[in-house]
């Protein structure tokens, strides 16, 4: 059921958002205990009081707004008012944000009810949500394995049914690769075409956030809601978004594009398999066009020295000082920021933050980082090529299946799940995962991704997409 279902049933009276949010509340009370999508739930009684506000609203017969009644989940790095925002580390564990985020203060005014925060990897940094002081989230599809991360909580709070949507952020593929573990749809927009205000800063060139639902047309509906230009984010920009509750563009004409080198950087069998059955029933609605990206392979050396390079310098705020938690047995200032740091943060923000810092450092920024920064102008100009020939390119969301938690990989193989998604972040693209098949009961997602601003096609895109692959 659609959130336009749901708003047509709190119309005709079918279904009340009270009785709605008690049945969210049910199945959260059921599933929780074995997913552990969220690090914070807002108190029953606030909840269903708001769901009885707007029940009464719904009845008096007046004009309400897109979301009005509907629960929604934000990822743990995005600020709530007067709720937690740990960002899953022990070093934010005790902070209660003082304001809303741009992209939660426009939910609110559209009616939406914040259910509560969801579980991540630790300041956004993995791609499994096992790295968080909460503990790891259960992919709700099979619950030995992983959800994907960083927004593996919103992912699964939504593919379990306990929320229709959920906000998470994509610094380089943290919404598209767990809607692809779970089964679900995850939009990535345009770079600055959701405001950054309130979201906890990981690598600021590349952070978006980004919509995790059931479908295509949910989460197209929240991603209007919270886009546009924001006087608090200087990378915002009003770009081309319709009205809320307009349907989506149509898709005559669109010529889609196939990644060319595909077989150079496969992903495993299985979903090697579902892609080319995904393609084949795609050439039935759409002209399918190889074409050339060749270097977006090295968008994973490329990423990682900028984003823990801007990491190192975001996190340096971090000091015991500002913000809620220290330690207390420390003589000097700077033997507290050291046992702070040495014991707030945990072993990959570490690590990335000692990456990013050597990138910078005298002597190597030549070598590393600038050289990133080239092979990510690169990778730019690769995708503006290849669309001069297409309108969308079709890539596989994940090269792997959601592997089993606790499973021993090294960091570098972690990494590598990111293949597909990270030169996504580095070139500001729009891109959206949708559901394409099954291997052996795992989902497998594909990515469909655009030129800069032109979200709302890629959207129409996918959902057309969506509907030949179901």
């Amino acid at each position: 059921m659609t959130i336009k279902q749901l708003r047509q049933k709190f119309l005709s009276g079918d279904m009340t958002p009270l009785e709605y949010m008690e049945r969210i509340l049910e199945i959260i009370r059921e599933k929780e205990r074995e997913i552990n999508a969220f690090t914070h739930l807002d108190k029953t009684d606030t909840l269903l009081k708001e769901a009885e506000i707007w029940t009464r609203r719904y009845k008096s017969g007046e004009d309400l707004p897109p979301l009005a009644g509907i629960p929604v989940a934000i990822k743990d790095n995005i600020a709530v008012k007067d709720m937690p925002l740990t960002c899953a580390s022990k070093i934010l564990q005790e902070f209660i944000s003082p304001y809303d985020a741009t992209a939660v203060k426009k939910l609110k005014e559209a009616g939406a009810i914040i259910i509560g925060k969801t579980n991540l990897d630790e300041f956004a940094m993995g791609s499994t949500t096992e790295y968080s002081i909460f503990g790891p989230t259960h992919n709700p599809v099979d619950l030995e394995r992983v959800p994907g991360g960083s927004s593996g909580g919103s992912a699964a709070a939504v593919a379990a049914d306990m929320v229709p949507v959920a906000l998470g952020s994509d610094t380089g593929g943290s919404v598209r690769q767990p809607a692809s573990f779970t089964d679900t749809v995850g939009i990535k927009p345009s770079y600055g075409m959701v405001s950054r205000y309130g979201l906890v800063a990981f690598a600021s060139s590349l952070d978006q956030i980004g919509v995790l639902a059931r479908n295509v047309k949910d989460a197209v509906l929240v991603a209007r809601v919270i886009a546009g230009k924001d006087r608090y984010d200087a990378t915002s920009r009003e770009l081309t978004v319709k009205g809320v509750l307009e349907s989506l563009d149509t898709v005559d004409g669109i010529k889609i594009g196939v990644w060319k080198e595909l077989n150079e950087h496969p992903a495993e069998e299985g979903i090697m398999t579902v892609w080319d059955e995904a393609i084949m029933k795609a050439s039935k609605e759409f002209p399918m066009i190889p074409v050339s990206l060749p270097d977006i392979a090295s968008g994973i050396a490329s990423y990682y020295l900028i984003a823990p390079a801007e990491a190192s310098a975001n996190l340096a705020r971090y000091d015991g000082v500002r913000y809620a938690w220290r330690v207390l047995d420390a003589s000097t200032y700077k033997e507290m920021v050291k046992k702070t740091r040495t014991i707030g943060f945990g072993k990959e923000v570490k690590r990335r933050i000692m990456i990013g810092t050597f990138a910078l450092s005298a002597g190597y920024q030549d070598a590393f980082y600038k050289k990133a920064v080239a092979m990510k102008y690169k990778i730019m100009k690769n995708f503006e090529e290849a669309f001069k020939q297409v309108d969308v390119i079709l890539v596989p969301t994940s090269p792997k299946l959601p592997w089993k938690i606790g499973e021993k990989m090294a960091p570098s193989e972690v990494y590598k799940a990111d293949l597909y998604t990270i030169p996504v972040n580095l070139a500001g693209l729009p891109a959206i995962s949708i559901p394409a098949g099954y291997v052996d009961n795992l989902p497998v997602g594909i990515q469909v991704i655009g030129r800069y601003g032109e979200d709302e096609k890629v959207w129409a895109v996918a959902d057309k997409l969506l509907s030949l692959w179901r």
